[in-house]
Parts: C-alpha cells; structure tokens; sequence
C-alpha cells in the first residue's frame, strides 16, 4: 500500500520561504523502480495545478513557469522523501499543497506531468497561506 504523507508548509508574509516535505512509505525506487512524484496545488475555487515533479531514481526536475527561480524540489535518498523549497513566496501561492506519485519517469513531452489524472497516489494536502 503506497501512502504519501505532507509535511510543513504554514503562515508566512509575502516575500518569506517555507518547506514541504513528502514521506512516501510502500514505495522506494529499489523495490518498485523510477517513480515520478512531485507537488501539486489547490486554491480555492481553482482547479489542481502541477508545480514541481522530479523522477526518483532519474533525477529530472520540472517546475511550471510561475514557480521556476523561486522554488526547488528535490529528493531525500535517505529519508525517503521530495522536498519543496519555496523561496520568495506571493500571496497568490496561498493554496493547499499535495503530494502525487507515479510509477515511471516524468514526462516532459507537452508537460504530461502536470496532469492530475496521471496520479494514483496523493496526500492528504498541507496548506501554504502567504500574507501581503
């Protein structure tokens, strides 16, 4: 059984940082092979938005365009873990933040890996409020 369990996240003002973290139990790369899996966000009355993914077991990273410079995802071999580093936050990253994973690698080719639909695995959410 595959669980993906949020961590952090919080209050910050605008300009602040914060950190995710995702804790994936029931699937590492050694038993299950490359996994895509990354962080996805919700505001509300919005739909789901693919941030950042990066392939475990692969190392490639994409992050969408309104995030590039400002946040950094990367993986824990050792904890098991895809952390994400959000620097310079605005109040419209106000959103509740999830976790998704998939088996395979990430897919670049017309930004597949945005795609909610491609995820079986998801968190439960952590919520990021940044204040003006």
């Amino acid at each position: 059984q595959v669980q993906l369990v949020e961590s952090g996240g919080g209050s910050v003002q605008a300009g602040g940082s914060l950190g995710l973290s995702c804790a994936a139990s029931g699937y590492t790369y050694r038993t299950y092979g490359t996994y895509c899996m990354g962080w996805f966000r919700q505001a509300p009355g919005k739909e789901r938005v693919g941030i950042a993914v990066i392939t475990v077991g692969g190392g490639n990273t994409y992050y969408a365009d309104f995030v590039k410079g400002r946040f950094t995802i990367s993986h824990d071999n050792v904890k098991n873990t895809v952390d994400l580093r959000m620097n310079s936050l605005k109040p419209e990253d106000t959103a509740m933040y999830y976790c998704a994973a998939v088996p395979g690698a990430c897919i670049s080719y017309n930004e597949a890996w945005r795609r909610v639909e491609r995820y079986p695995y998801w968190g439960q959410g952590t919520q990021v409020t940044v204040s003006s």
